[in-house]
């Protein structure tokens, strides 16, 4: 299980999805309705890229991914990195 501490703003989807060999990131982007995971679109753009393309709060991302890599991710830290934003 990837650190925390691997988790940046710049990590990309496809290093996200490398850090988590079981699915685990997959999972999440699929809970934040997040096609990256599966179609390929934007596969190396950072996380905070993908955060604010989809509307969402980048750092309420960082926090559910850092979550995931420590096993402290909640309903509540996704709801919150699923919430939209306005642009």
């Amino acid at each position: 299980m990837p650190t925390p501490e691997q988790i940046k703003g710049s990590t990309t989807i496809v290093e996200v999805l490398r850090l988590f060999p079981g699915g685990e990131a997959g999972r999440l982007m699929s809970r934040l309705a997040w096609p990256c995971a599966h179609c390929g679109g934007a596969f190396h753009e950072p996380l905070t890229l993908a955060a604010k393309r989809h509307a969402n709060d980048p750092r309420a991302v960082l926090v559910a991914f850092r979550a995931l890599a420590e096993g402290s991710l909640t309903d509540e830290l996704v709801d919150e990195a699923r919430r939209k934003v306005p642009r």
